[in-house]
């Protein structure tokens, strides 16, 4: 095997094994929304445990991902996703096998431990695999996959809910799962380690501190903002991060450099990728339910209704990926979080008992495109402003941010909703849904702000050092390691 084509081939199977892993992984966040009515009925769960079935999986997966990061630096990135995707493959297992609500809940927990280990690694073993100019493009793959689960949850949900069971949304999982982890061992690349001691008190100030803030911002939606739980939460979870920050800053080896945050491109890119993840899960958790409740459709037929959402990521997604190395971030992402805006503002203009499914058809592609363009391009945009030795910082702390941004849209639109509407018909329905969707549109315009705040054009800044420092790995490690 000559050198180039058994490196093509390295590449080719880090784009495969890191594309589909996170594809699963960001599956789950939402593809139990369309089956959320059965699941109630079959577990006899009310709305509050329903939203549970969502943010703890959410929560989990928040609280862990900088630990996750951490962890790979030390102990090598393909160990920790290896392990974090059996981790996450058993307790797929489990969620299918939950005779209660209590049950899987505990299990959406564990996943969402397993899936703060995979995502970020997947990013960082996937770009550290390739060279700066090249990022755009192969994120782009990547991220297209990402939206199309995160936005196509919904219908995968469905089509398994009605054809099969409910529980088979996580059975799936499994297969797939103990592929992922032979192929990992066997074609991943090992990477680097870092013998430097692990930080205990910032693990447990951040995990402590991310844990509170999820859990204050998902029971305020059920409690009230002003209710005495909600605020000993975030503000206690305020103390901790703001704890977490203190010891960073004089830790010799922080597990975030804080000084990345004074890099305008990735602290804009961060900031977008918070908003944009907290407006498409809030519009995902709600039209989902809407399209059941409103129009009652059943779960395959509200999954179908929603692929001119859906379908577009895996289309449009690798396409800005490469416009956005030619161009540049900033044109390409803020298109793309106005295109959202405009989608989801659209579609709460025409939410009604009785709308005509054009209307909603052209709202949901145009939300679908914005989503497409804006989510490889915040990954790119982040991974590019810091250099080769802190991709793994940089991409736990990009998936930390789309976590807690999703999160945080669900929890804030749910009290939007409880305020301005409830469950038990279609006018009372919509009467909440309609500033919910308002409410993440604003989100989206917040994001289209915070992208104008990168570069214009793409820089050959850290991009450029990594080109020049980036060493070609040895072939006997990539391929056999």
């Amino acid at each position: 095997m000559s050198g180039t084509s058994g490196y093509r081939s390295y590449r080719g199977w880090t784009l495969a094994v890191t594309s589909v892993a996170f594809f699963m992984v960001a599956l789950d966040a939402l593809v139990v929304t369309t089956a959320l009515p059965m699941i109630g009925r079959d577990l006899g769960a009310g709305m509050a445990s329903l939203q549970w079935t969502v943010n703890t999986y959410g929560l989990a997966y928040a609280a862990g991902i900088i630990t996750a990061a951490a962890l790979g630096d030390r102990y090598g990135r393909r160990r920790v996703f290896t392990t974090g995707l059996a981790v996450f493959t058993a307790a797929s297992a489990c969620c299918a096998l939950a005779p209660g609500v209590g049950w899987l809940l505990a299990a959406r927990t564990v996943q969402g431990m397993g899936a703060a280990a995979v995502m970020p690694l997947s990013l960082t073993i996937l770009t550290d695999a390739f060279p700066p100019q090249r990022r755009g493009a192969i994120v782009g793959i990547w991220g297209g996959l990402g939206g199309l689960a995160v936005a196509g949850g919904p219908l995968v949900g469905g089509v398994v809910t009605e054809g099969l069971d409910w529980h088979w949304i996580f059975w799936l999982n499994v297969p797939i799962g103990l592929a992922g982890v032979a192929l990992s061992r066997a074609r991943l690349p090992r990477s680097a380690t870092h013998p430097a001691p692990l930080d205990i008190p910032a693990l447990v100030l951040l995990a402590g501190g991310a844990s509170a803030l999820v859990w204050g911002l998902v029971r305020a939606s059920t409690v009230g903002w002003t209710a005495a739980q909600t605020l000993v939460a975030i503000a206690g979870g305020v103390l901790l991060v703001a704890g977490f920050v203190a010891r960073e800053r004089r830790t010799v080896a922080p597990m975030l450099p804080l000084r990345l945050f004074r890099t305008r491109d990735f602290a804009a890119a961060n900031a977008t990728a918070l908003l944009m993840i907290a407006a498409l899960s809030a519009a995902v958790f709600l039209i989902a339910q809407y399209f059941q409740l409103v129009l009652h459709y059943s779960p395959l037929a509200t999954g179908l209704r929603l692929l001119p959402w859906t379908a577009t990521p895996l289309l449009v997604a690798p396409l800005a990926g490469r416009l956005s190395d030619r161009i540049g971030r900033r044109p390409v992402l803020a298109t793309g979080m106005l295109l959202q805006a405009t989608g989801l503002g659209w579609f709460a203009l025409i939410a009604g008992a009785t709308p005509h499914y054009a209307e909603m058809v052209a709202a949901l592609l145009m939300a679908g495109v914005g989503i497409s363009m804006a989510l490889p391009t915040t990954a790119t945009a982040a991974m590019n402003a810091v250099a080769p030795a802190e991709l793994g910082k940089a991409s736990g702390t990009n998936s930390t941010m789309q976590r807690l941004g999703g999160v945080f849209g669900v929890a804030v639109v749910t009290a939007v909703f409880t305020a301005n509407g409830r469950l038990g018909n279609a006018v009372t329905f919509t009467d909440g849904l309609r500033p919910a969707l308002t409410v993440a549109a604003g989100l989206s315009l917040l994001g289209v702000l915070s992208a104008l705040a990168l570069h214009g054009r793409a820089t050959a800044d850290h991009a450029t050092v990594a080109l020049t420092a980036a060493r070609i790995p040895d072939l006997a490690t990539v391929t056999t390691g």
